[in-house]
């Protein structure tokens, strides 16, 4: 299974230039999320389906996906075809704001989620609307996100999610607002004595408040190269150095 999902994952990143590209983002994500994972699952905006990929890669059973742009939809759908068991990953087209209207409450035991890390009044907006969509929250932000999970989600179920430090406060204030407990964080940092560039956090469903974990930092690089951890989560998904 590790061989042909690395082998639909270099098909992704060899795609033409115009829209989205996987990242290193949803493989920490996934790393991070490790035996926290059980199924059934899924990924809030799941675009090319690069997170539903990484846990079939590990063994994952059953991994849906809800995605609001129908070209990532279509992507998804075409990769997750190529695995041996295409059933057990589906990807749903519409939008996570509306997930009332399209899932059963608590019908998931884990989901994950990378979602857009800026508002539209931050930075260049992309011309392109899957880079757009992947970057900016053109179409729900933060709050949808964590109130869509807290509906999907069983009691005591996991939720996973990567995105930036500077809005932690936001982040961890919503989750629990929305009875999602923070458990465990990790900060990740592009090298050894710079500031965080990302953060990961997993939180539990109507989970008993308290006993966050902090976890050691996570260093992308060591010097020019990949750090050793880095290096190590490629190869779990049949990866080299990319």
């Amino acid at each position: 299974m590790k061989s042909i999902v690395a082998s639909i994952l270099r098909a992704e990143e060899s795609q033409s230039p115009e829209g989205y590209r996987w990242s290193l983002d949803p493989f920490l994500l996934v790393a991070f999320a490790g035996n926290t994972c059980k199924a059934p699952m899924m990924d809030l905006g799941c675009g090319r389906g690069i997170i539903q990929l990484l846990l079939a890669a590990g063994g994952a059973e059953q991994v849906d996906g809800i995605e609001r742009q129908p070209l990532p939809v279509a992507a998804a759908r075409k990769n997750l075809g190529r695995l041996p068991e295409p059933g057990r990953f589906r990807v749903v087209h519409g939008d996570l704001r509306l997930c009332r209207e399209l899932f059963a409450a608590q019908s998931y035991r884990t989901v994950l989620a990378n979602p857009p890390y800026r508002s539209p009044k931050s930075g260049r907006i992309a011309p392109d609307p899957e880079r757009a969509g992947a970057r900016h929250e053109m179409a729900g932000g933060l709050e949808d996100f964590i109130r869509a999970a807290a509906y999907l989600l069983k009691n005591n179920g996991h939720f996973c999610i990567v995105y930036l430090p500077e809005r932690l406060a936001e982040l961890l204030s919503l989750m629990q607002s929305c009875k999602i407990e923070p458990k465990r964080l990790r900060m990740v940092h592009s090298r050894e004595g710079e500031g965080a560039k990302l953060v990961l956090v997993e939180g539990r469903r109507a989970a008993r408040p308290g006993g966050l974990k902090v976890e050691a930092p996570l260093y992308v690089y060591d010097g020019d190269d990949y750090s050793a951890e880095v290096r190590e989560i490629y190869a779990a998904f049949g990866l080299g150095q990319e």
